[in-house]
């Protein structure tokens, strides 16, 4: 089974390495994308990615550093390097030895940037979100450029676990850059709603911290299959099997 997480936007002013470390998997298309976003000033970066000129002007900064291999001291493993809701619902400075080895077996997050990354990769901090509009030779956006180089890479991980289970927990945006068709997995994307109004509604920054937690629980449970994945109360959350179907579970509360 193996778990997909969005990355996030907000990042660690701290790094952290491991002797275990890993490196990514896509060196050379990060490396064209970079090649790409240095030419861009600090007004354009703005412009590009919806961000004020105070970001704009530390993207820049960082695009204009980056360097492969990382030997940078900014550099460290990616699940400690993002601190979105996500990533603080999941609480990784609490994770043992053994819980990041199954994060890392059983755990990878989609970027704009590398791809896929694995719990312990090596990365520099950097903005570029999945849906921006980049241009390359290979298109129009980064889903264009990315093309079916995820969805092969995640096939890969689940040939090498054994299985053709795929937990979805990532974003839309971050969702559509695999091609369900070429993916030789069964999805099932998990839902977190909460009651208001006499209804269930997602609401995103509830959801977001869901999914962090979510995470936590396979990881720290180190569970492998779906059916264990319905034990999760955490927050006040359960498992609803009237709203939820076999590619879709949903958690209210």
């Amino acid at each position: 089974m193996l778990l997909i997480i969005s990355p996030a936007k907000k990042l660690s002013a701290n790094s952290v390495k491991f002797d275990d470390s890993s490196t990514v998997e896509f060196p050379d298309e990060s490396k064209e994308l970079v090649s790409i976003l240095k030419k861009y000033k600090p007004a354009d970066l703005s412009a590009l990615m919806k961000i004020s000129p105070k970001l704009g002007e530390l993207n820049y900064e960082r695009f204009i550093k980056w360097k492969y291999p990382f030997e940078s001291e900014e550099a460290g493993t990616a699940i400690n390097l993002f601190k979105g809701d996500v990533y603080r619902g999941m609480d990784v400075d609490t994770f043992t030895k053994e819980d990041l080895k199954f994060a890392q077996k059983h755990l990878r997050i989609l970027s704009g940037l590398y791809g896929v990354l694995k719990p312990l990769d090596i990365i520099l901090p950097y903005r570029l979100e999945m849906g921006t509009k980049l241009k390359t030779k290979k298109g129009k956006n980064l889903y264009d450029f990315w093309k079916d180089k995820i969805t092969e890479k995640i096939n890969s991980y689940l040939k090498e676990q054994g299985d053709n289970i795929l937990i979805n927990l990532a974003s839309d945006e971050y969702f559509k850059s695999i091609k369900p068709k070429k993916l030789k997995a069964k999805v099932i994307t998990l839902v977190f709603k909460e009651y208001k109004n006499g209804e269930y509604k997602i609401v995103s920054i509830y959801a977001k911290k869901a999914r962090g937690l979510m995470s936590r629980f396979i990881i720290k449970n180190k569970i492998t299959t779906p059916e264990d994945i319905k034990g999760f109360n955490e927050d006040n959350y359960f498992y609803d099997d009237e709203l939820s179907s076999e590619n879709k579970l949903i958690f209210v509360r």
